[in-house]
């Protein structure tokens, strides 16, 4: 299946089945099948503009969907480690990753976790690695789900503040760097606290 069909299967499955398809999407997404997690929930943030979903609750399930990813992730590496990786690593090209992220963990700690969220392809093989190292699952959980409550309210703000525009900004999404990502995170953050500061 092409990467423009799953997109439009997995937007589908939201579509009809809602918070629902999106908590279930997102599990498998970040546990690693090939769904576009940040098009899906930017897609998610367009239907709250659209008032068919509800920004707090789309927020809830999406970290929900995310937490229960990583952990499932992170379950995996503790409990069969190497010997998955040496099974299906070279297939599915886990061990070059794993490589990456344990020299990316040598070398800026467990924040890794955090950041790791928004770099497509690598997020579930941070919680991955972290069960592989045995790092304290309350540890993993401390970083992990800080970044996948980011990750989720970034995104699925984007799409709530574009609106109908949501699909401009996806057709570039995966050419943004970390940094950009960062800095538009920090700008929605702004302007929500804006927002807020001035209703009071």
């Amino acid at each position: 299946m092409e990467g423009s069909e799953i997109k439009e299967l997995v937007l589908q499955i939201v579509s009809s089945y809602g918070y629902l398809g999106l908590f279930f999407s997102l599990v498998l997404g970040i546990v690693g099948l090939p769904i576009p997690d940040e098009i899906l929930m930017t897609y998610c943030g367009f239907l709250v503009s659209r008032g068919i979903l509800s920004f707090s609750t789309t927020l809830l399930v999406a970290f929900s969907g995310s937490v229960a990813g990583m952990s499932i992730s992170y379950i995996l590496g503790s409990k069969f480690g190497w010997s998955l990786v040496e099974k299906y690593g070279k297939k599915m090209g886990l061990s070059e990753q794993i490589q990456k992220v344990q020299h990316w963990y040598l070398r800026y700690g467990k924040f890794v976790l955090t950041i790791g969220y928004f770099i497509p392809g690598i997020r579930h093989v941070t919680a991955f690695t972290a069960g592989i190292s045995k790092m304290p699952f309350i540890i993993f959980a401390q970083f992990s789900y800080i970044g996948g409550f980011i990750w989720a309210i970034t995104f699925i703000t984007f799409g709530w503040l574009l609106g109908d525009h949501w699909t401009k900004i996806i057709r570039t999404l995966h050419q943004f760097s970390l940094g950009i990502t960062i800095i538009l995170a920090s700008c929605i953050f702004l302007y929500l606290y804006l927002k807020w500061y001035k209703k009071k």
